[in-house]
């Protein structure tokens, strides 16, 4: 009675995955496989062996700028984001709670209008370059280039790297520090040793959480690049909303989502490891 009670739960959440998930997944896959998914089913491969084709590596060329650019920019997050979460975990949690709050706050404004707010501050008449004018120092633009991508990047996705962290830190057990603290440990090697290895399961989850956005955007490389360092993202609304070619557009999606499971594959695998260690010591 109480399996068919939960089923019938689950029933709301089961049709709404069904439409609104693996039903236009499943679309994206058949499109991919079309020749012209508008005008009928006509199955073919022609549009992975375009994107592979090594004898023209325009698209490769733009996949491996994408994920180059996500690597830099997940990389960045993690060199912030860690010692963030390992200072936000000492706090008290009055204070902590506060300052989580203002991690989170910009995600509650429209990302659309956190790139717009770079725009302004980044282009040759903006705040930063109107400051350094003011001070007789020189220009800073990095406007419409690869790094201008990678600060929109870092300051839109550096939550995702700060909280996953974060909470694995706070749920350290107080006592194993202790112990390595009586065994003669100072500061580092506590560090080094117990608390570093035990976060390695929120720095995994960040690293995802961060890496999976970074490659698949397109609003930040269209306004902070201005379009010169087009982007997988980019590509691939062009291709579904200027050329009309779906079938294209939906094989680069399938390409971006198997190399985006792989990721997460990666990672889990990785945290159940050392779930499994940890239960084993």
């Amino acid at each position: 009675m109480r399996k068919r009670r939960t089923s019938l739960l689950a029933l709301p959440f089961t049709i709404y995955a069904l439409i609104f998930i693996a039903a236009p997944l499943l679309l994206i896959v058949v499109y991919s496989f079309c020749v012209s998914p508008q005008n009928g089913v006509t199955l073919t491969l022609e549009h992975y062996k375009k994107f592979f084709d090594f004898s023209n590596p325009v698209y490769l060329q733009v996949l491996w700028r994408s994920i180059y650019i996500a690597v830099i920019s997940t990389a960045i997050c993690l060199l912030l984001g860690y010692p963030m979460a390992y200072i936000l975990s000492k706090l008290r949690p009055g204070l902590r709670q506060v300052l989580s709050v203002l991690f989170v706050l910009p995600m509650w404004m429209n990302f659309l209008l956190r790139t717009y707010s770079w725009m302004s501050l980044l282009e040759k008449t903006g705040l930063i370059n109107s400051f350094l004018e003011a001070i007789n120092l020189p220009a800073f633009n990095i406007m419409y280039t690869q790094w201008a991508i990678v600060l929109g990047n870092v300051y839109n996705f550096l939550p995702f790297m700060i909280l996953p962290i974060y909470n694995v830190l706070i749920k350290i057990d107080q006592s194993v520090i202790e112990a390595a603290q009586d065994l003669g440990a100072d500061s580092m090697k506590v560090f080094g040793r117990v608390i570093l290895p035990l976060s390695l399961g929120g720095v995994a989850s960040g690293i995802s959480m961060t890496f999976m956005p970074a490659v698949t955007t397109f609003v930040i490389s269209k306004l902070l690049g201005g379009g010169q360092n087009a982007l997988i993202g980019d590509l691939i609304e062009k291709q579904f909303k200027t050329t009309g070619n779906w079938g294209f557009g939906s094989a680069m999606s399938v390409i971006i989502m198997v190399l985006i499971l792989l990721a997460m594959n990666f990672t889990s695998s990785y945290e159940k490891d050392r779930e499994e260690g940890g239960q084993l010591l």
